[in-house]
């Protein structure tokens, strides 16, 4: 499958601050004149979004774990064949907020599940596509749960389902996205969040820069 676009995601704890990075280097790109599509996961496509609506539902308590992992990649497969896969035959920059790395952080780190069956039904569902290149926003759990409950306070929301597991749960899903990190430092690009907004987003541009010079070169 030849892709002319360039597909970058981001990844992290909740609260790390994903949705603003992601923003500002979108409005950032289509300043520099590129043509930019900014997605997220679980969701993204009509088909993802009714799927995402079931595995946040806080009351969806009885949710088995093979489930929320088959489902995850249930969500992801309808997205990358509907969306990321047209977007980089079109030779669009796709920003995506979570993908893969996300399940084998919070279905196979987080909930217990087996690594290899998590990385066997996603690498069914993606059809070979991977990012070229993931920002790994790092961020304590304590600042990240503490953010999250300022923004419900802003926003009169509520928690999701995988947002009210403790803090056990989250520890070990941070601890897998840096075991990630670790083992693919080609790819993820692994950033400290618990800075400021705007020092971060230098850093992400600066090697979003670099990441198209190459890519453009090829």
């Amino acid at each position: 499958m030849h892709l002319k676009g360039i597909f970058i995601t981001f990844e992290g704890p909740d609260g790390s601050g994903k949705s603003t990075q992601i923003q500002k280097l979108a409005e950032a790109l289509v300043r520099d004149g590129y043509p930019v599509v900014v997605t997220r996961e679980p969701g993204g496509t009509p088909i993802s979004d009714q799927i995402r609506g079931i595995l946040l539902s806080p009351e969806n308590t009885a949710m088995n774990g093979q489930a929320e992992a088959l489902l995850m990649a249930a969500s992801r497969a309808q997205h990358v064949h509907e969306k990321i896969i047209p977007a980089l035959e079109a030779g669009k920059i796709v920003l995506c907020d979570r993908f893969v790395d996300a399940s084998m952080a919070y279905q196979a780190a987080g909930l217990g599940l087996d690594a290899e069956a998590v990385r066997e039904i996603n690498r069914f569902a993606i059809s070979g596509i991977m990012p070229h290149r993931t920002y790994l926003l790092d961020i304590p759990v304590e600042v990240g749960r503490r953010r999250i409950q300022e923004r419900l306070a802003r926003s009169g929301t509520r928690l999701d389902r995988i947002e009210l597991k403790d803090e056990a749960y989250h520890e070990r899903v941070r601890e897998a996205f840096l075991q990630i990190a670790s083992a693919e430092p080609d790819r993820v690009y692994l950033i400290d969040a618990d800075r400021d907004p705007e020092e971060i987003f230098k850093t992400i541009y600066t090697d979003c820069q670099r990441l198209l010079r190459v890519s453009s070169a090829d």
